[in-house]
């Protein structure tokens, strides 16, 4: 199966799953149109073309998080990317690994942090939830450390979880066990029943040594789910601190002054995201406003997430002030279309695009690209 962007990857993935799993993927908000917005505000800016400039075939290498990576993004967090596609976190894992680009595993993941970094090694990064069972929380990150993980990713926006009204009518996280309604509309699409058959029941294996959340991953996602601290602030970073010697991103910033707050905090850096357009219904963009954050984060690294489509809209992030990008739906429509192969593919397709838009832009690299965005990239 030939996928040449993420619309090829959405559609795939569509006539592939159970709708209860596609809509988990690409559904969102309320109304959904902060998912809407995510990607349609790219077109408020457009590239700047410059022709016969001489310049050489452009190198997307990249440094963020205090390391050079082949690529300016990065696989971020997912979950439940073993319901798309058996061994699912491992094949993207190691499709990331093969990319030269991190990847980020989710806490809300089939696959453990061991199992990702024993299977696919690579530059495995761990995103974490605060729990009101920290005792939990800290397991998990002592899990994350035991398995080599120098980073982790703090997602802040979802202590209190927006009304997807898909997963409502869906029941996922509402169902706890196989009903026989369920039964039969998995079984309307056999090619995904059978890849799960043949990769065994599918448990949160990092609960294995939890009973209380259940023994179906139905029951333990919405038990962890139960688990997210409604009550997280700014002190909580401290419990992090004291349980997380190494580097520190927190995830789900849109606004400036909470960009300030973080960069007082002293984290590594910040990812500008409104959650896909998953949390607050009505909410700005990303792109929208990583301008604005860019100019009052004090220098503070940033990576953005949400609505990342095209080559072209990881362009227009970079010369706004992001130093690297997150993608979401676009890697897992592709694993789910195709397995490790589709990531493979909407990689590489990515990455075409951007080099074909930088050597269109006359723009060398993307250190100069970073430099001076002004230059490449002008409000519509």
């Amino acid at each position: 199966m030939l996928l040449l962007n993420t619309e090829d990857a959405r559609a795939a993935a569509q006539r592939r799953l159970p709708r209860i799993f596609f809509d988990y993927i690409d559904g969102a908000a309320s109304t959904e149109a902060t998912a809407r917005a995510n990607e349609a505000d790219f077109a408020r800016w457009r590239l700047e073309q410059r022709v016969m400039t001489g310049a050489p075939k452009p190198n997307l290498a990249t440094t963020f998080l205090g390391e050079t990576h082949g690529l300016p993004f990065m696989l971020g967090p997912v979950g439940f990317l073993g319901l798309y596609r058996g061994n699912g976190e491992v094949q993207a894992a190691r499709a990331a690994a093969a990319a030269g680009v991190p990847f980020c595993l989710s806490s809300f993941s089939i696959a453990s942090i061991n199992r990702v970094a024993r299977e696919a090694p690579g530059r495995n990064m761990f995103q974490l939830y605060v729990l009101t069972d920290r005792a939990l929380g800290a397991e998990m990150l002592a899990a994350a450390r035991q398995a080599g993980v120098e980073t982790i990713f703090l997602t802040v926006d979802c202590a209190i979880t927006g009304i997807r009204e898909r997963d409502v009518r869906n029941g996922f996280r509402s169902l706890t066990s196989l009903t026989p309604s369920l039964l039969a509309r998995l079984a309307r699409k056999p090619g995904w029943c059978l890849d799960m058959l043949r990769h065994g029941k599918p448990r949160v294996e990092a609960l294995a040594t939890h009973p209380e959340f259940g023994n179906s991953v139905l029951a333990q996602a919405a038990a962890l789910s139960s688990r997210i601290d409604q009550s997280l602030s700014w002190d909580d970073l401290a419990w992090v601190r004291e349980n997380w010697p190494g580097k520190l991103v927190v995830k789900g910033l849109l606004c400036a002054d909470d960009a300030r707050r973080a960069a007082d905090a002293g984290v590594s850096a910040i990812v500008i995201s409104n959650h896909g357009g998953r949390q607050l219904d009505g909410a700005s963009s990303t792109i929208d406003r990583l301008p604005e954050i860019a100019a009052a984060a004090h220098g503070l690294e940033l990576l953005i997430d949400s609505g990342f489509r095209r080559g072209a809209d990881i362009v227009k992030a970079l010369a706004l002030g992001a130093s690297g990008v997150l993608l979401g739906r676009a890697y897992a429509y592709a694993l789910a279309a195709n397995g490790g192969t589709g990531v493979n593919q909407i990689i590489s397709a990515l990455k075409a695009e951007i080099e074909i838009a930088l050597a269109l832009m006359g723009c060398p690299d993307i250190p100069t690209l970073r430099a001076d965005g002004a230059r490449y990239v002008r409000p519509a």
